[in-house]
């Protein structure tokens, strides 16, 4: 079954930005549980949130990122389609700010 991957965009939150209230924090996660559990046994790797990325380049320079991206999920799918239906679904959509989710068919490596 092909495997796909869900790169999670957020808009960086200005840096005088209240934290996120605990209940709201936890409702949240209570909606993204919901959708694990609608994926069910496809669900590869439920992923983690990311921060602080580093770009290095080919000559090995570095720079902070500057990228929205914000986390990960790797999960199974009959098709494109049924991962893209999965991610209309997600609760990472509804956050504001205007969150989006890349759905991205990982390739099987020759010889791996």
């Amino acid at each position: 079954m092909p495997k796909f991957v869900y790169i999670y965009h957020a808009p960086t939150p200005p840096a005088d930005a209240a934290p996120p209230d605990p209940e709201q924090m936890e409702e949240v996660m209570r909606q993204w549980i919901a959708w694990s559990q609608r994926v069910g046994k496809g669900l590869v790797d439920f992923g983690t949130p990311l921060a602080g990325g580093t770009r290095v380049d080919a000559s090995g320079d570095t720079q902070p990122s500057t990228s929205d991206v914000v986390g990960y999920t790797i999960l199974e799918a009959d098709s494109r389609d049924a991962a893209v239906d999965l991610a209309r679904s997600h609760p990472h959509l509804q956050m504001s700010g205007g969150c989006v989710i890349e759905v991205h068919e990982s390739q099987p490596m020759p010889g791996m």
